[in-house]
């Protein structure tokens, strides 16, 4: 940390019965008291420094001479509101006698304010106190990390003086520069050790404009500010001029997050409010289990509507990514339910808006496209692409789908959940994304288990969401047997089951005719192969000479084709017909 000496006397102060004084030869002629303390001291050093100490001297000089008699009470000096209280106005005093005293980012703010009171300036005398604490403040103290952190700490105590000075914003500016020096670098794990964090402490403590230096621990510094100050740092962070990542700002409001809502607090919605405003616009900043965090807690602390629906927003773009329980959203409200089912539907509609829309443009930019640069293989990737019930779904809509079938048997299991409700749920994805309804029937079971008394009618509307071509053998086993199903559900199951049946009976009967027709088919050839090869046979010839005299064979075979089919290869195609009519 950096410090400057001013003075070269040593101490001379010292306290008799709650007075503080200076020791020397000269009488004091000068009391000053700051909140309950007074000091004995000496006009000379005092007023050639302190204009404000000066002009109220002469005030009071001028009150007395038209009194008679004076008490000792009247000529005390009563500074009103001091800033930095007796510490701040004892190091001023010490200045003005020349006593050595040592400032750092501890109190520098203080006694900053302080000679601004007592109008410490160069009209009064050249190197003033105001003149040399201004240039500490800008060679050392916003040169360096950690003392302007600290520093910007310490403005808490006098706000309003720290702002009028100028002194906050240049605390945020000097942090803000050194967070964009290292873009590139993350924000450290919880499970790195303290050792490590010490190290990368005493590296920081160095020169903020020295590009070896890491600010990995940025995030956490930052962490210990105030809400104010923390978001007056990150707006400026986040400003255009600066080359900060916006994974790293997501990641810095997470650790921010997690130190200040830990647990909840009266000021717990502010502090949530100001996080969500602070996100970055970016979809991969942050990660959609945090948003998620956070949105559960916005039920809690009774944030504002508007940033409810902002951090919905955010959710839903990455809702591809996201689990069952991380949907579970406590509900706190007088309707007695568990969970918070309306904004998880919002979330979903806006996602499946936002695939079908980038589906959508993404068509109609290849399509604005020559024709002679549109090759087959793009065609078949913009069919495949469009979500509708003649093509494939697109994949995060089936993904989201499953989720959306995995929440509906986890709230199934809330008595307060109408059928309504449960409707909207289900129907907030569309038919053609879920591939299998195995498990909406699976969420439907669960909801008639828990609501056995809900009228018939209801029934039905619930069962009306469920697509029973699309259930497995498996399910459609345990649904025709489900007597909390309607009996309408339940003999249109066995009508499926009984389809699917026939049809595949048809399709093992054509198999077997046909196998059946192949294997006469070739025995018929064989033999008519055998008897060819006999004939042959019998036409060879001997010659007198020993040689062997033949037709060929070729020529023989085609010879011996009749003209008209042979009555053995009727009789196989009409016993082949026949055996084909009887499977």
């Amino acid at each position: 940390m950096k410090f400057m000496e001013l003075g070269f006397r040593p101490d001379t102060f010292h306290t008799v019965e709650a007075v503080r004084s200076v020791s020397s030869d000269l009488l004091n002629d000068l009391i000053i008291q700051v909140k309950s303390t007074k000091y004995l001291l000496h006009k000379f050093p005092m007023l050639s420094k302190c204009m404000r100490l000066k002009n109220l001297v002469s005030s009071q000089s001028l009150e007395t001479e038209t009194e008679t008699e004076t008490s000792q009470e009247q000529k005390v000096i009563q500074l009103v509101d001091f800033p930095g209280e007796t510490e701040a106005f004892e190091l001023c005093a010490k200045f003005c006698y020349g006593i050595t005293i040592t400032l750092c980012a501890h109190n520098v703010v203080a006694v900053r304010c302080a000679a601004e009171y007592l109008e410490m300036t160069e009209e009064v005398e050249t190197e003033n106190l105001v003149q040399r604490l201004e240039l500490f403040l800008t060679s050392c103290v916003f040169k360096s990390w950690r003392d302007s952190l600290v520093t910007l700490h310490t403005t808490k105590a006098l706000p309003l003086w720290s702002q009028d000075l100028g002194i906050t914003n240049r605390c945020i500016e000097a942090i803000a520069n050194g967070v964009s020096l290292s873009p590139g670098e993350d924000l450290p794990t919880q499970l790195e050790t303290g050792l490590l964090r010490n190290r990368s402490r005493r590296r920081r403590d160095e020169s903020l404009g020295s590009k070896a230096e890491n600010v990995r621990w940025w995030g956490e510094d930052l962490a210990d500010l105030g809400l104010d100050l923390y978001k007056r740092t990150m707006v400026e962070i986040k400003s255009s001029n600066r080359n900060v990542s916006p994974r790293l700002i997501g990641n810095a409001l997470r650790i921010y997050a997690s130190k200040w809502l830990q647990s909840i607090e009266p000021d717990s919605h502010l502090v949530l409010e100001s996080v969500i405003s602070l996100l970055p616009v970016e979809k991969s900043s942050v990660s959609c289990s945090f948003l998620l965090q956070l949105l559960k807690m916005t039920n809690v602390t009774n944030v504002s509507p508007s940033s409810k629906k902002e951090l919905a927003v955010k959710s839903a773009n990455q809702l591809d990514k996201a689990t069952v329980s991380e949907l579970l959203i406590p509900l706190s409200d007088e309707s007695g339910m568990l969970y918070d089912v309306d904004v998880v539907v919002m979330m979903v509609k806006q996602f499946v808006s936002q695939i079908i829309r980038q589906t959508r443009t993404r068509t109609q930019h290849r399509r604005s496209r020559s024709e002679e640069n549109i090759n087959l293989e793009e065609i078949q990737e913009i069919g495949s692409s469009l979500s509708s019930s003649s093509s494939p779904p697109h994949p995060l809509l089936v993904k989201v789908a499953k989720l959306v079938d995995s929440y509906l048997q986890e709230i199934a299991r809330d008595v307060i959940l109408t059928v309504s409700k449960f409707v909207e749920v289900a129907e907030s994805v569309p038919d053609y994304s879920r591939t299998s309804h195995d498990d909406l029937y699976k969420a439907i079971d669960i909801y008639l288990q828990v609501h056995q008394k809900i009228e018939k009618c209801e029934r039905k509307r619930l069962c009306r969401i469920l697509d029973c071509k699309k259930l497995s053998v498996e399910a459609s086993k345990n649904a025709a047997q489900n007597q909390l199903l309607p009996l309408r559900v339940i003999v249109q199951i066995l009508f499926i089951e009984q389809a699917r049946a026939v049809a595949k009976a048809t399709t093992t009967t054509n198999n077997i005719t046909t196998i059946v027709e192949t294997e006469i088919l070739r025995r018929s050839f064989t033999t008519r192969r055998e008897e060819e090869d006999q004939q042959e046979e019998e036409r060879v010839e001997i010659k007198p000479n020993g040689w062997l005299q033949s037709t060929p064979s070729r020529f023989m075979a085609l010879c011996s084709i009749p003209r008209q089919p042979k009555k053995m290869f009727c009789k196989l195609l009409s016993y082949s017909r026949s055996l084909s009519q009887r499977i």
